[in-house]
């Protein structure tokens, strides 16, 4: 098998559509980073994180000093909470605009680089705020140059040109996609994760199944999506029981994150469809929802509805998981099951009821899954048609396990 033929601890250049830098101790990359952004003239930069994993993670103490090395001035705008808001990235950018940044350095997880992304569109267009893109009322062309480090080994954003922000007062949660917003430069480390929770573990893991699922299985699905999608999958069920009981498993978490970044491309060749169309409401309504547990609880119902058009596929990319299937619509129903028992298997066995969603929510979250900017268009390339009573049986279905 060719997994064992890999050295954890060699650092090598992944040429997805950024070249991100993958393998323990890539974060030393980050003085090569810090030269060739010199070289271009930049000598100042927000940095765009959470308040605590950035050093935590000892990813900071790195960086810190390659930029001191460097003599790159930089900001540090520390506030990005999960699932951030357009008022945390305008906040961001007031701070990179006075400070006068060159570039955005995003550190954490999807939201803290996300936030990144948005701060970077705002400081090269001036007099555009974040509800303006997020509103769909500005399409920006340009961004100032992104550096992404990654600390979560799911959300594959450093590796595309995806962003996603909480608009608060309408709980709407859009997406964006745009050239201009590829990381310039990204860090994908093992080492910085091994501090993760098991709880945050097992989310991102499952976060990266779903990117998966979805970009193997859209209308615009295609042999590169369908294929790092099965690999994604097939190394997420190897390695995640495995780092649930041994988190310092370096090996595992390398495997993980190796199966994260394939979902990221994935989803940026592939794009998404049922399960991110209907947990951005989830989380838009309930924002400490964690996205990978709102996909986790939504991911069984999905592929039941999905089974008949993509039978084949799915048997496939799902075979580590659910073995033995023939991709006949007829295993619709045993195939939401078995996938169930392995997301309960693997630690989540929470349904919408148990994080507080009732039936009664059911019409408000079918609306948003429709009125959000942007998910009409993750809807329309679902394999199926998404009307209205198809996403209402998705999240019905999805209060309760199937496994009563």
């Amino acid at each position: 098998m060719w997994i064992k033929d890999v050295d954890v601890n060699q650092v090598v250049e992944l040429r997805v559509k950024p070249n991100v830098y993958f393998g323990a101790g890539a974060i030393y990359k980050i003085e090569d980073i810090a030269k060739d952004m010199k070289s271009k003239g930049i000598t100042k930069i927000i940095v765009v994180s959470g308040k605590n994993a950035y050093k935590s993670s000892g990813a900071w103490e790195v960086i810190e000093k390659a930029l001191k090395n460097n003599n790159i001035e930089y900001t540090n705008y520390a506030e990005v909470t999960p699932n951030p808001t357009v008022d945390a990235v305008d906040a961001a950018t007031k701070q990179g605009k006075e400070f006068g940044a060159q570039a955005v350095m995003g550190i954490g997880g999807g939201s803290p680089i996300d936030a990144a992304k948005s701060v970077a569109i705002l400081l090269a267009n001036e007099g555009v705020t974040a509800r303006d893109v997020y509103e769909f009322k500005f399409a920006p062309q340009k961004a100032l140059p992104i550096i992404a480090i990654n600390l979560t080994h799911g959300t594959g954003t450093e590796t595309n040109r995806f962003a996603v922000v909480t608009i608060p007062e309408t709980e709407y949660k859009p997406a964006i996609a745009y050239d201009c917003i590829y990381p310039s430069y990204a860090i994908d480390d093992p080492v910085l994760m091994k501090n993760l929770s098991k709880e945050q573990t097992i989310y991102v893991s499952v976060d990266a199944v779903n990117h998966s699922i979805e970009a193997a299985t859209t209308k615009v699905a295609s042999p590169l999506s369908i294929s790092l999608a099965k690999e994604c999958i097939t190394l997420v069920a190897k390695y995640l029981p495995i780092i649930n009981k041994d988190p310092e498993n370096l090996e595992a978490r390398y495997f993980l994150l190796y199966a994260s970044i394939l979902g990221g491309v994935s989803f940026d060749n592939g794009l998404l469809h049922f399960t991110h169309a209907l947990e951005h409401p989830l989380s838009g309504v309930k924002p400490k929802l964690s996205h990978g547990l709102g996909l986790a609880m939504l991911l069984p119902a999905v592929v039941k509805y999905v089974y008949s058009a993509k039978g084949n596929t799915l048997a496939s990319i799902l075979e580590a998981i659910v073995p033995d299937l023939k991709g006949t619509p007829d295993e619709a129903d045993h195939v939401a099951k078995k996938l169930e028992e392995w997301l309960q298997s693997v630690g989540i066995s929470q349904k919408l009821s148990d994080e507080g969603f009732s039936e009664s929510d059911i019409n408000k979250l079918v609306n948003l899954a429709f009125e959000t900017p942007s998910l009409a268009s993750l809807l329309a390339i679902a394999p199926i048609e998404a009307d209205k009573e198809v996403v209402r049986a998705i999240f019905t279905e999805s209060l309760y396990s199937y496994n009563k």
